[in-house]
This record gives structure tokens, sequence and C-alpha cells, in this order.
């Protein structure tokens, strides 16, 4: 009786892997596998976030190179500026309803830079 209820569990696991994998085996269909053209906002949208990813890894090699030596402290302070500049555009282009935020304003402006402070939430 065992071997009965083993062969019978094997037909009965190899049936249900043949049914889960089918979808995984058969080829789309032409019609559905077929990408639409992306229209301008998508397009838009797709060079600003090129745009945003290469000002971010050009900030980060900048970065990386004022760390390691290979740039002054005075030409890194030359290069940096427009860098976050570019940066910042393209967050702000990507993001076109985005409220404005509440800038920091205290005495050590100077070695905080620039940093924007998020709103407060209330608690309540």
């Amino acid at each position: 009786m065992s071997a009965l209820a083993l062969a019978i569990g094997a037909l009965l696991a190899a049936a249900c892997v043949i049914f889960v994998a089918l979808p995984f085996l058969r080829e789309p269909d032409p019609v559905e596998d077929r990408l639409d053209e992306p229209g301008a906002l998508e397009r838009r949208a797709l060079e600003l976030a090129e745009e945003r990813d290469r000002a971010l890894a050009a900030l980060k090699e900048l970065e990386f190179d004022h760390r390691t030596g290979k740039i002054s402290d005075d030409d890194y302070r030359e290069l940096v500026g427009p860098l976050r500049a570019r940066v910042a555009e393209a967050l702000r282009a990507l993001e076109p309803t985005a409220q404005p935020s509440v800038r920091d304003s205290g005495s050590d402006e100077g070695a905080r830079g620039n940093r924007e402070v998020p709103p407060r939430i209330a608690n309540g």
C-alpha cells in the first residue's frame, strides 16, 4: 500500500509543479509583449532623473577626490557650489508640486551650509 501511496504522491506533486510552472513556460502574446512609447511628460521625467543622477555622481566623485587629497580645499570650494546648485535644480524640477521648506537661519551658517530644515509636525 505504501508503494501505491508514494506513486500517487509523486504524480500529484508533478501535476502541481507543472500547474504552477505553466504560466512561466508559455510564450507571451505579441500584443501584450510591447512597451508603449513614453509620453512627453515621462520622457521629461526620465531626462530630469538622469540629470539628477549625473549631478549626484559628479558631486560624490568630487567629495571623494577631496577626501583622498586629489583636490585642494580651494578647488573643492570653487567646484562644490555649482554642483550642489545643479543637484538642487534637478531635484526641484522632478518635484514640481513640492512645498517650499523652512530654511535654517542659525548662527552657524558657515559651518552647516545652506541645509533645509523640514517643517515640524504638531503632535496631537
